[in-house]
């Protein structure tokens, strides 16, 4: 079947999803693969359970006498190829966001501030990858003026990948940092990768790119773009600093050298939200949104998914950054808690996973700077901070730090809680 006909039948169901157990009535069900499933194994029940139609890559689950299940070569691909034809109907702007830190802290940010006034759509958590992101474009409607998609990459190529399915107009690389470097090879694999985003918009006429021009790695490989630079120097198109940090990010703002001066409470902690969040107002301020509902969307947004939540509990005050840790989130994530001036401070840290050759050596500098700094506890979760051989106590896994914690639990901590989501540190909170 023809693309063009695939699409007509695409914009009479109600929905895609590529899940059997969620097929609300009249979607439409696509057969995706993986190591312990196969969904044309599940086409069939799909059609029962309320899906209009079902597509498939095996023809021994379509039969030809059922012509609500439709044969493909590859449904994974047929699932990008529909969503990109989707996209390209539409006049739907797209805003496209990578980054190795802050993606999707600065996707939700963005979103906050575009939606005071325009309809936009905008990636749901981090569905951000070669499924994720078809998924965020079939999702496009009419009246969508604008969409923030965010592009995740573990692997060179994977950004080149998706922005040739997203076909964004505008871009922004939140940093490059050091994740995933078992994927990358090395940190200018990083670069190169996170850069594919610009690569492409470079070759796109009237395209926009909006830079933290503070960041000499990015400013480096940002030749021949239309830039829109925001950071510290008084006349960039939206410049700002710090004000406060204890616990929550407050800063200052204003528009190029001689404009209003702006003041935002919000509820992100860590200084290293500051350009997360420079980046909203400098989008939200391109695309026309009146200053004071800038500010009212940052002061209104709350972090989720254990991204930098703060969350008080009867004994202790915790932050919670359990879904991922890298060696530069990690590093801003401590230098961030060492400025906070708090009383008490304990530290719950989880292994930095995907760095491949350099994962011990990263680890190692971690251990060296918490030598460095005065916090009143430290656990160490992983066998790559044990193999360190730390001069603090060290777990296997989160299941043996909730052990001691039910015997010996701590009282009037400010504690961080950060490492890999694989790491499953966020088991522990309950405990605190």
């Amino acid at each position: 079947m023809k693309l063009s006909a695939l699409y007509q039948i695409f914009l009479d169901c109600a929905v895609v999803t590529t899940d059997s157990r969620n097929c609300p009535a009249g979607s439409l069900f696509i057969a995706l693969k993986g190591e312990s499933f196969n969904g044309n194994a599940f086409a069939a029940q799909a059609l029962k359970d309320g899906c209009a139609y079902a597509i498939v890559d095996e023809a021994e689950y379509a039969p030809e006498n059922n012509r609500h299940i439709i044969l493909v070569d590859n449904c994974l691909q047929t699932l990008q190829q529909l969503a990109n034809y989707h996209r390209r109907q539409l006049g739907t702007k797209v805003i496209g966001i990578t980054g190795t830190n802050g993606k999707t802290t600065t996707k939700e940010l963005i979103s906050a501030v575009l939606s005071k006034s325009h309809n936009v759509l905008y990636t749901e958590g981090n569905l951000n990858n070669h499924i994720g992101v078809p998924m965020t474009l079939l999702r496009l409607k009419a009246e969508h003026e604008l969409a923030v998609i965010e592009m995740g990459a573990n692997h060179p190529g994977e950004i080149k990948f998706l922005v040739h399915i997203a076909e964004p107009d505008y871009g922004i690389i939140t940093n490059v940092g050091k994740a995933h470097l078992e994927g990358f090879g090395s940190f200018e694999g990083v670069i190169r990768t996170k850069g594919e985003l610009y690569d492409y918009l470079r070759e796109k006429e009237d395209s926009t790119v909006f830079i933290h021009h503070d960041n000499a790695y990015l400013m480096d490989i940002a030749h021949d773009l239309n830039l829109i630079p925001y950071g510290s120097e008084d006349s960039l198109y939206v410049n700002g600093h710090v004000t406060g940090n204890s616990p929550y990010l407050t800063f200052e703002w204003k528009a190029g050298k001689d404009g209003d001066l702006h003041k935002v409470q919000t509820q992100l902690i860590g200084e290293y939200n500051f350009p997360n969040a420079l980046a909203a107002v400098t989008i939200g301020r391109f695309f026309g949104v009146e200053a004071g509902k800038i500010d009212e969307a940052l002061a209104g947004y709350t972090p989720r998914n254990n991204r930098s939540q703060l969350k008080k509990t009867a004994d202790n005050t915790l932050i919670i950054d359990a879904y991922n840790a890298n060696p530069t989130s990690m590093m801003a994530a401590l230098q961030n808690f060492r400025n906070m001036t708090v009383e008490k401070k304990m530290l719950i840290l989880g292994d930095m996973r995907e760095l491949g050759t350099e994962s011990a050596a990263e680890h190692r500098k971690i251990v060296d700077f918490l030598q460095e700094c005065s916090f009143e506890k430290v656990l160490l979760v992983g066998e790559q901070f044990t193999a360190t051989h730390p001069p603090y106590h060290t777990y296997a896994n989160a299941q043996e730090v909730i052990k001691e914690l039910q015997t010996e639990k701590p009282k009037d901590y400010t504690i961080l809680i950060k490492g890999s989501n694989g790491i499953k540190l966020s088991t522990v909170v309950e405990f605190l």
